[in-house]
Order: C-alpha cells, then sequence, then structure tokens
C-alpha cells in the first residue's frame, strides 16, 4: 500500500496498576499492522502507585520495537472515562484517523485489531466494538463469571429497547473509533467513571452515526475488577433513562445535546390532537388566513389543500419549500420580518384568522406583539386570533420541580428559547390585559406519537391524557390553545361615543 494513503492509528491503552501485564499487552500488537497503517502507541498511566509507568518506558526503549510507543501519567487518578478523555483528545488534536481502545489489563487480546481497524474499510463507520456476546456462550466459556454474563445480558437488553438499538454488547471496552466522529460528539462532558463507554455509545446513536460489531474472544485471568457492579448498573440505566427522557423532550442534559439539526423549524403534527390539527379544524373554509411564525409553510399548505384558503406567512426564515428566487414556497404570500420587531408593513386587517401557534412564548415582548395586534384588528369585525402555547404547569414540569430539577432543552415546555412560560390563568390574563376577549380556551394532550411514534400505544396515551384534561386541565394539558377576538381600544370608544352622542343632539334638535 502506497505510505501516503494509509490510515494514521493511534492504540491507545489505559492503564492503571498494570504492571503485571502492560508490558505483554504492547508485545502482543501484531506487526502486520504496520502492512496497511501508519501505527502508534499511547499508554496513560493513571497515577498509578505500581511500576505501570516504568514497565512501560522500559518497553519503548527495548531493541525491537516495531512501533512508536508513547507513555503519559496522569498525576491525579482520572478514573476510567476520565482516562479515556484524555486519550482521544490526544488523537485529534495529533491528526489520527482511528483510535483503538486497549485495555493495559490484558483482558482483550491485541491480536483482533487488524480485523477491527480493516472494518473501516466502509468510510461511512463511526466506530467498531468487539463482542463478546456475538458467539453464543462464548464469553462464559472464555471464564466471564455466570453473574457477570446475565447482567451484561439483561443491561443490554434493556438499553437496546430504550434506544431502539440492536447492539449484541454494549460493555464491551475493546472498541475502534473514528476520530472525526469522536470530533462530531460532547464526549468530554460525560463521566470519569466506568460508564463513560455507555454515554459514548448513547451520543453515537444520537448524532445517527454508524456502529458495527465484530466478534472476540473473552479471557478472564487473574486481574483485579475495580468496577462496582451494583453502581455500574444504575449508572448506566440512569444515563440510557435521561436520554430517552431528553428525546421526549421531558429532561435536559448537554452530554445528550448531539442530534443532527432538523431540516425544518418545526414538524406538523396534522394526525392527532394538536394544536394543528384543532387550527385546522376551527378555521373556516376560504378564510384570509396570516400565519404568524409560518416556519416551513406547511401550516399554510393545509390551509390551502383542505380549506382553500388564502394564506399568508410571515417569518425570520423564508419557508424551507420555496424554490430558489420563490420566497412564498408553499404560501400565497410572504414576509421575512422578526416579530420581535414588530408588525410594520404586515397587512394585517386583510386577515379573517390571525396564527400565533406556539410563537408567543419566544419573543421577547409577547405583550408588545398582542398590543399591536390588538390595533389592528379593533376595528376588523368578526376578526379571530388563534393562539398556542405551552403550559408550564404540565404535571411533568411539576413533578420535575418537585424532584429539584429545572431543565431546558432543545424541545418541549422548556425549550431553550422561550422566553416566556404561561399557565391556563397567565395566558389567558395575558391575552385580556392586552385588550382581547377568550371565546374558547383549551388543554391540549402530550405530542406522544411524535415522541414513541404513531402506534396504538401512543394513541391510548393520547386518549388517556384527553380524559385527564377534561378532569383537571392545569395540571394535564401540555398546551393552552385560545380563540380570541379583538375588543376596541379606549380611543375607538372615546370617538365613538363622540359620534354617537352627535348623532343623538342632532335628534333632538330635530324634534324641537
Amino acid at each position: 500500500m502506497n505510505p501516503r494513503n494509509k490510515k494514521r492509528v493511534l492504540i491507545f491503552v489505559p492503564a492503571y496498576h498494570a504492571e503485571a501485564t502492560i508490558a505483554e499487552v504492547i508485545r502482543r500488537i501484531p506487526v502486520r499492522l504496520l502492512n496497511r497503517y501508519h501505527v502508534d502507541v499511547l499508554v496513560i498511566d493513571d497515577a498509578s502507585r505500581d511500576s505501570t509507568f516504568a514497565r512501560v518506558h522500559e518497553e519503548s526503549k527495548r531493541a525491537g520495537v516495531p512501533f512508536n510507543v508513547r507513555v503519559l501519567v496522569n498525576p491525579v487518578n482520572q478514573g476510567y472515562g476520565g482516562n479515556q478523555k484524555i486519550g482521544y483528545r490526544y488523537a485529534v488534536q495529533n491528526g489520527y484517523d482511528l483510535v483503538a481502545l486497549l485495555h493495559g489489563d490484558a483482558q482483550y487480546a491485541p491480536e483482533c485489531l487488524p480485523e477491527l481497524l480493516d472494518s473501516f474499510q466502509d468510510e461511512g463507520l463511526a466506530a467498531v466494538f468487539g463482542s463478546r456476546m456475538l458467539t453464543p456462550f462464548g464469553a462464559l466459556r472464555g471464564g466471564m463469571p455466570l453473574y457477570k454474563f446475565a447482567g451484561n445480558r439483561i443491561l443490554t437488553w434493556i438499553q437496546n429497547r430504550a434506544l431502539r438499538s440492536n447492539l449484541s454488547e454494549f460493555h464491551s471496552g475493546y472498541r475502534v473509533y473514528s476520530t472525526a466522529a469522536l470530533q462530531s460528539i460532547p464526549f468530554e462532558r460525560n463521566s470519569n467513571d466506568f460508564h463513560f463507554d455507555t454515554e459514548i455509545i448513547i451520543q453515537l446513536f444520537i448524532a445517527k452515526l454508524r456502529v458495527a460489531e465484530l466478534p472476540i474472544p473473552t479471557y478472564y485471568g487473574d486481574e483485579i475488577c475495580r468496577v462496582n457492579g451494583l453502581r455500574y448498573a444504575l449508572n448506566v440505566l440512569s444515563a440510557t433513562l435521561k436520554s430517552r427522557l431528553q428525546e421526549m423532550s421531558l429532561f435536559y442534559d448537554r452530554r445528550f445535546d448531539c442530534a443532527p439539526e432538523p431540516l425544518g423549524h418545526y414538524r406538523p403534527k396534522f394526525g392527532y390532537r394538536s394544536t394543528h390539527s384543532m387550527a385546522l379544524g376551527l378555521i373556516p373554509e376560504g378564510a384570509r388566513v396570516l400565519d404568524l411564525g409560518c416556519a416551513d409553510g406547511f401550516m399554510g399548505a393545509a390551509l390551502k389543500e383542505r380549506k382553500h384558503c388564502f394564506v399568508t406567512g410571515v417569518d425570520a426564515i423564508p419557508p424551507g419549500g420555496a424554490a430558489a428566487g420563490d420566497e412564498k414556497g408553499f404560501l400565497d404570500d410572504y414576509y421575512q420580518a422578526d416579530l420581535n420587531q414588530g408588525l410594520s408593513g404586515i397587512p394585517v386587517r386583510r386577515h379573517d384568522v390571525v396564527l400565533c401557534l406556539d410563537i408567543l412564548e419566544h419573543l421577547a415582548s409577547p405583550e408588545r406583539l398582542l398590543d399591536e395586534l390588538r390595533e389592528h384588528l379593533a376595528k376588523s369585525p368578526g376578526a379571530e386570533v388563534v393562539m398556542s402555547t405551552a403550559n408550564v404547569g404540565f404535571i411533568v414540569p411539576r413533578l420535575m420541580l418537585l424532584l429539584g430539577q429545572f431543565n431546558y432543552g432543545k424541545r418541549g415546555i422548556l425549550d431553550v428559547t422561550h422566553t416566556r412560560l404561561y399557565t391556563f390563568a397567565s395566558f389567558r390574563r395575558c391575552i385580556e390585559q392586552a385588550g382581547f376577549q377568550v371565546c374558547e380556551m383549551k388543554g391540549v394532550p402530550a405530542p406522544f406519537p411524535m415522541a414513541a411514534g404513531d402506534n396504538w400505544f401512543s394513541r391510548f396515551l393520547l386518549a388517556a391524557n384527553a380524559l385527564l384534561i377534561r378532569l383537571a386541565r392545569g395540571l394535564f394539558a401540555y398546551q393552552i390553545f385560545v380563540r380570541a377576538k379583538a375588543l376596541p381600544g379606549v380611543p375607538y370608544l372615546l370617538d365613538a361615543a363622540l359620534e354617537e352622542s352627535q348623532k343623538k343632539v342632532k335628534a333632538l334638535a330635530a324634534v324641537a
């Protein structure tokens, strides 16, 4: 192979009290790797109190060592996960293409490295894991204790169900990562403990990166196990649950904030009871609709197709469905505007219905926008405003507060872009104090099909949530849906009183 085409590989060996095995691990790394890769070995001694560092230093100076071996030592113990962070940062900073994790206790066979590395001939792979479970009962034959085997299988089964994955094993420490993949996930925010390995797998899944598995032999010797099994299992389950709750917008942790950005601003919710489907059912046939915060125009497209409405969209970013040179996209008309700057230049009065779906809570001053809307619509009899917002009184945020949690996230009630949080009472007060009459106020169930898929279970949850909203909407409604009309302002009422007075005076004069 042309040396210029060889990938640069770092074989990273985290070591702690490994004086008895570390030299053997280095010597067993196959020399034939040099035929296909530029290979360096990095050993990081995690503040061992034995002779681990000295043994590696001696091995690096030994005549005939085919690889460049470098040994570093942490002045303070960083833990299994913390040591990995340092090794991966070294690989990224020094421009390696791949980094292979090889334990210093000889539990994993270095002889498997060529097969693991060769998997990256598939350029789309982010990571390859050596699995002890792909060969049925091979782990038991290799000396894995039965309780560890059972715990591994049970934890892996739970994690696969929670993460909708299909790995044979989540808990192998024999891995090869693409450094490009490592750069795309926040691995440095992960735990310093042993469940670092689980967190990095979860991050790869969230980032939609591909992983593969290859079978490896199992070997259990006289090494000392430094893992507290029960604590490890609880940490693994906790990390898995948190990532799942974050996907459902019920929790937020920066470690798991690595999903690719969606193509559009928001996703439509027409197939079930939601603010979108409720607004669509409410707006009359052929109405002229002003959609404030129209996003990609999916609401306008639905109104045009199903209700034959004329739809004007307003948003700071042109609709994603717009063709080149056509800012309107799916809409009849479009105005590019930041609603924080008001409605100047937007023909509000030409419309029968104004939509403010999930937009007011994002504004610096929703009251100012409502005041301006009222001024435009007060002289348009029959015009309505349809609004929705998140209900911060929903049971989940309440329970989180009870547990001392208040986590903003990428979506949901505690979206990081929300500037205002409302309950039913405070939202009504905000609307009425802006000069609107609330004609209808309803609770909206949580968007279970968006979180759990459109299936019988999510439909059951929707129905149950709708029933609970009837019992206590302030507690069980995920969103608040409002239909309102603008009331005449005091200046208008004064003008009307003056005009009516003049009519009365003229009438009295005519009688006299």
